[in-house]
């Protein structure tokens, strides 16, 4: 095993901390620092260690980096080792934990051979988890959607009712609130058109009539009409300015549109 270099690395998003270990047993373990995590500086350090013509074994735990540093070094022709993290013997009371620290042990228990390796999938293996976990991604925000929908009406007080619910083919009850919601929305359109339509005629009879608050409580409206307000719009013998009386009549209407609205 003389001939044989044992490296450890610590692996991280944006730096590698590398150590080395020689091959024999109870030979001296350097810690060399920290490198980008690049592909060139992983190279260059490949080529660096392997100068004097001994073989060149690297080691380094599975995490969130993935294979790519594997796949590396294994095609610059050196041996690489993905360690599982859960089966990586510690010390007791060992609790310091630092990058510099985890290089020198790694190097030392793949010396030792004391690491468990773990397989390694090749791309259309890695590929198609990928895809699996894309999907399995996005069926659950699909799901926490749904239920935001769903719980929309409930929020605004509205009767959801159960009939007509189809799991079978799609259907749900968010969706048919969603058409109701619509249906809904559709028709006050067309309230509105014929209000304005309404408000812009030339006679006044044509009108809406006229809405105002009366007995101290808020939202309580009440109609001021037969025979309180003459045609021609004045109270009393006193002449009233004119303005858009549509838009009272619009709101009234919207809010009893409003709370009438039961989603099926």
């Amino acid at each position: 095993m003389n001939d044989i270099i044992f490296v450890g690395l610590d692996v991280h998003k944006a730096t590698v901390a590398v150590a080395v270990a020689e091959g024999v047993r109870g030979g001296e373990v350097v810690q060399l620092g920290t490198i980008p995590n690049r592909p060139e500086h992983i190279a260059k350090l490949a080529m660096k260690l392997g100068k004097s013509g001994r073989r060149v074994s690297f080691c380094y735990e599975a995490g969130p980096c993935g294979y790519g540093l594997y796949r590396q070094l294994t095609c610059l022709g050196h041996d690489c080792t993905v360690a599982a993290p859960s089966l990586i013997p510690m010390k007791a009371g060992d609790r310091v934990k630092t990058d510099r620290r985890d290089a020198l042990m790694l190097a030392k228990l793949h010396r030792a051979g004391e690491l468990t390796a773990v397989w390694v999938p090749d791309s259309a293996h890695e590929a198609m988890r990928d895809l699996i976990r894309s999907r399995a991604t996005a069926v659950r925000v699909l799901a926490k959607a749904r239920k935001h929908l769903q719980g929309f009406p409930e929020r605004r007080s509205a009767v959801v009712e159960r009939r007509g619910f189809r799991r079978a083919d799609g259907a749900s009850a968010g969706r048919a609130a969603a058409r109701a919601g619509a249906a809904a929305a559709g028709q006050f359109r067309a309230d509105r058109r014929t209000i304005l339509t309404a408000a812009r005629s030339p006679h006044r009879r044509n009108r809406p009539p006229r809405i105002r608050r009366r007995g101290g409580r808020l939202g309580s409206r009440q109609l001021v009409g037969e025979g309180r307000v003459d045609e021609g719009g004045r109270r009393g013998g006193r002449p009233r300015p004119s303005r858009p009386v549509w838009r009272h009549y619009f709101h009234s209407d919207h809010v009893s549109l409003a709370h009438s609205v039961h989603f099926g």
